[in-house]
């Protein structure tokens, strides 16, 4: 079997990087860190591209691509550190309206995680929470309620791109016939493909510091031990991204959860490696180092902790 990427997907790749360049470059991201509040302007721009129609079918206006072709696009979001709902808007692109063209933001919430964390809550119009509990209804429970009218208090975010609230009161919304188990799946597929785009990225930012800064003369890249760091960060983006990429294909729940615990593993030690290599620049606020770092935990605890995943994986071997 030939899991080699077709020329189209290597296209898409390439044109989400230069979109997301030429939309999201350095300057707005430093801008989003003083002011994390969602530019809907970009936001209706990545719309207009197709970013979040990216699945809809043709008919319904969508692109028509699939699962691997969203994982491709969410790693360049992720390489990017592109903030905001972005797997809630692709994911429910096809029950929300506007959701699909950037019109409109939707939050999505885990209501079995603890506690109920809402990324973005004064930037989404609609939030549709996910519960997981038996007694939840058909389908096991999804619910949507206007933004607004959602109880919550704010909470400070170890990533600043990401403002954060937990929900106090389960909102009482309308009941949504989607697929909770699917939707659970490919929200931690998609987010593993985000830290495995941020693991990626800060593979780069430590090569190219490391052929940059010299100590006694040479370039710290010729040492040693800053190479063995350096390829112990590349191996752990390519066993990522084999998961990653495996599990996009095969759509199952262990290779989800299996993709995810290593995505979140190399995007979290992948960026405290690179921060090591950039010594004390990298403890500096003016370094994007410290971004991928606060983004990497944050995503590392959604969608499925490295505690669950190892229980879901046990259970799986011993079944």
């Amino acid at each position: 079997m030939d899991f080699h990427l077709t020329d189209d997907q290597e296209a898409l790749r390439a044109g989400t990087r230069e979109l997301l360049a030429g939309r999201f470059g350095r300057d707005r991201l430093r801008a989003a860190v003083d002011d994390p509040a969602l530019d809907r302007t970009l936001w209706r721009e990545l719309g207009d591209a197709g970013f979040f129609a990216l699945r809809l079918p043709e008919a319904a206006g969508g692109v028509g691509l699939g699962l691997p072709e969203a994982v491709l696009a969410f790693e360049e979001a992720g390489r990017a550190l592109l903030p905001g709902p972005l797997a809630a808007c692709q994911l429910l692109a096809g029950t929300v309206d506007g959701a699909a063209t950037g019109e409109r933001i939707v939050g999505l919430c885990d209501a079995a995680a603890a506690p109920t964390l809402w990324e973005h809550p004064c930037d989404c119009d609609e939030l549709i929470l996910v519960d997981g509990s038996p007694d939840a209804g058909r389908d096991g429970g999804a619910y949507r309620s206007a933004a607004p009218a959602v109880s919550r208090t704010s909470l400070t975010s170890v990533d600043p791109l990401t403002p954060l609230a937990r929900v106090t009161d389960r909102p009482q919304g309308t009941p949504l016939p989607l697929d909770v188990a699917r939707l659970r799946r490919e929200a931690a597929l998609l987010a593993a493909a985000q830290q495995l785009g941020s693991a990626a990225r800060t593979v780069e930012m430590a090569v190219a510091y490391a052929r940059e800064r010299e100590q006694f003369g040479a370039a710290i890249g010729s040492f040693q031990a800053v190479k063995h760091l350096c390829a112990q960060m590349l191996v752990r983006a390519e066993v990522a991204r084999s998961a990653v990429y495996a599990a996009a294909v095969t759509e199952g729940a262990l290779e989800v959860t299996g993709a995810k615990l290593l995505a979140d593993d190399a995007a979290v030690r992948n960026a405290r490696d690179c921060l090591q290599v950039h010594g004390g620049m990298g403890f500096t606020w003016e370094a994007d180092v410290h971004l991928h770092l606060k983004r990497a935990w944050l995503r590392a605890e959604s969608w499925g902790t490295a505690r669950e995943a190892e229980q879901l994986l046990a259970e799986g071997l011993v079944a």
